[in-house]
């Protein structure tokens, strides 16, 4: 019988570093695309996918991601008071009813797979997503997380979300090997290997794991017993490598477009692109950016 993914770890803990000195007050993932915080969109494409509790792995300034999806009662009487009806239910629906969030702090900062760790006595024995707010991605129809839902209903086994990077860019993330390497779109092969960050010479294919993971509760044995590695990190890429060893994981080519949100080009690419689609302004700025003199 295939389990069905009810929760989702986000991990929310880092420091932000590259987008300094915005960040040092303010969680990074509370960044804003156009008129909402990078940590709902990652939230809302959870939701949709099924997803029914949210696992945050969070810090001692991470705060105001907690004050995001908690009740707001001073703002939302302000609002009835004034009649601002179609804004009081916009906060009062950044999560749907039956939706619970869980918040844990991540004490030392030990890197992704540690931040996964700490969510271990939340998750229970079950399989679970991790979403990474830092990768935004667009998808027509279906999104990222739903449509790897999908090939796990077919595997009933781990899945990645992988993406075709070029060879200058391998040394930026974890890089699988595939039984098949001959995919496009919505296409999804076994995963033999992932490798953190290798140079291009070493990369076992040009596939790159992003933030979107599904996973099955034996990746906590892995990162329980794993080394803290050279940057003081213990690596999810290393547990993910030692679970393939034990368990079928697959490598699923989504359908959508990525960004990358921890970058700041990345981060401004987001910002024009979903500001030209935005319901309320998209037809303003698009004229706008038309009429540039650049």
């Amino acid at each position: 019988m295939i389990t069905k993914i009810r929760k989702a770890v986000f991990p929310v803990a880092g420091l932000g570093t590259r987008f300094l000195p915005v960040t040092k007050a303010n969680p990074k993932e509370m960044l804003p695309i156009v008129d909402k915080p990078l940590i709902q969109y990652a939230a809302e494409e959870a939701v949709a996918a099924g997803i029914t509790q949210l696992v945050f792995v969070t810090s001692s300034s991470k705060h105001a991601i907690e004050n995001h999806f908690d009740s707001n009662f001073e703002l939302e009487a302000k609002l009835a008071e004034a009649g601002k009806n179609e804004w009081l239910e916009v906060v009062r629906n950044i999560l749907p009813a039956g939706i619970s969030c869980v918040y844990i702090r991540q004490q030392n900062p030990l890197g992704l797979g540690h931040a996964v760790l700490c969510a271990k006595d939340i998750i229970g024995d079950e399989p679970f997503a991790i979403l990474l707010a830092d990768d935004l991605i667009n998808s027509d129809g279906k999104t990222c997380l739903e449509q790897m839902i999908d090939v796990y209903s077919k595997v009933n086994s781990s899945v990645l979300a992988i993406q075709p990077v070029t060879k200058s860019e391998t040394e930026k993330y974890g890089i699988v090997g595939l039984n098949n390497t001959d995919l496009k779109s919505g296409d999804f092969a076994k995963v033999t290997t992932i490798i953190e960050k290798p140079k291009a010479k070493d990369a076992p294919s040009d596939f790159a794991s992003i933030g979107r993971y599904i996973l099955t509760p034996r990746i906590f044995h892995f990162l329980e017993n794993a080394n803290i590695g050279a940057i003081g990190e213990i690596q999810l890429t290393d547990g993910i490598d030692k679970l393939i060893a034990e368990q079928d994981v697959y490598g699923h080519v989504f359908h959508g477009k990525r960004y990358d949100c921890g970058s700041k080009i990345g981060y401004l690419k987001a910002t024009v692109e979903y500001g030209m689609q935005h319901q309320e302004v998209g037809q303003h700025f698009t004229r706008y950016l038309q009429d540039l003199k650049l």
